[in-house]
């Protein structure tokens, strides 16, 4: 039988944490149920690196743990329910969409000013940039 990781070797694999990887577990969002040694000790498997390399995508993509603690159910409950696991990626990829698509004009609108403030430093009018108002004048009388 494969001796498989430890969970420090998970941890280096994945780059989460010691902490995150019980967090993950504590929190069902492994698809399997982590081994366990005779003194305790966590034995993870490959499938379970792969996992867990599935979930930091998903956590880095600004999937919510409910959506993937959900997600991981589903497959948990084996097959009969693909329909309802592509409903929660379709609506995830809906949403990294919208995001890209969001961040693609900030990216935009951000490289405009990079392009006339390049422009303006090399002819030598950067000073006309942006100059705040002067500050109104008092109107009350002394």
């Amino acid at each position: 039988m494969d001796a498989g990781l430890s969970i420090g070797q998970v941890a280096e694999r994945t780059g989460l944490s010691v902490h995150a990887l019980r967090f993950y577990e504590r929190e069902g969002l492994l698809a399997d149920a982590v081994r366990r040694e005779s003194n305790g000790r966590r034995v993870y498997t490959e499938d379970d690196v792969e996992w867990l390399d599935m979930c930091i995508k998903f956590r880095s993509s600004g999937m919510p743990l409910e959506t993937i603690r959900k997600y991981t159910g589903l497959v948990r409950q084996g097959s009969g329910n693909e329909q309802e696991r592509l409903a929660l990626l379709r609506s995830h990829q809906d949403s990294i969409t919208t995001q890209i698509e969001d961040l693609t004009e900030c990216l935009r609108v951000i490289s405009h000013k990079v392009s006339i403030y390049e422009s303006h430093l090399a002819d030598g009018t950067a000073d006309c940039l942006w100059v705040p108002p002067a500050p109104a004048e008092s109107s009350e009388a002394s």
